[in-house]
């Protein structure tokens, strides 16, 4: 017999929370591997699944499947008639993220300066600045 896994639920035991905070459900939930990275991709509108799986790179299609159903059940994207599309409080979840983005790249800068990372190249260089650009 499969186990059913259910997402992280304000109110029931979830990682770092008995009591089930639900702040500490929501960092469960985000914390799942990719699941950032899938609302992320998803911050200029729809994307079907072949384009999804290609915006998160390396991701396999059975953890994306697993990802976006978690997602859904979470109410934060839906399936839409062009794809894979933010819902409003998954809307409102990302742009209260896209300052922490921000932040990130400040820090990765301030890290770089001081030789502790290398600099970022890229894509990575330009999101996190070019999403708050966006708001």
């Amino acid at each position: 017999m499969t186990k059913v896994k259910r997402i992280p639920l304000p109110g029931s035991r979830v990682r770092g929370s008995i009591s089930g905070r639900p702040v500490m459900a929501l960092f469960d939930l985000l914390g799942r591997r990719w699941s950032l990275r899938i609302l992320f991709e998803l911050r200029d509108g729809a994307q079907n699944f072949r384009a999804l799986q290609a915006s998160v790179e390396t991701i396999s299609p059975s953890i994306l499947n697993t990802r976006l159903k978690e997602l859904r059940e979470a109410m934060l994207l839906e399936a839409g008639p062009d794809g894979y599309v933010l819902t409003g409080p998954g809307r409102a979840l990302l742009e209260r993220l896209l300052p922490v983005a921000a932040w990130a790249s400040e820090w990765a800068a301030m890290l770089a300066k001081t030789a502790a990372l290398p600099p970022l190249k890229g894509r990575a260089a330009s999101t996190a600045g070019a999403a708050v650009r966006r708001r």
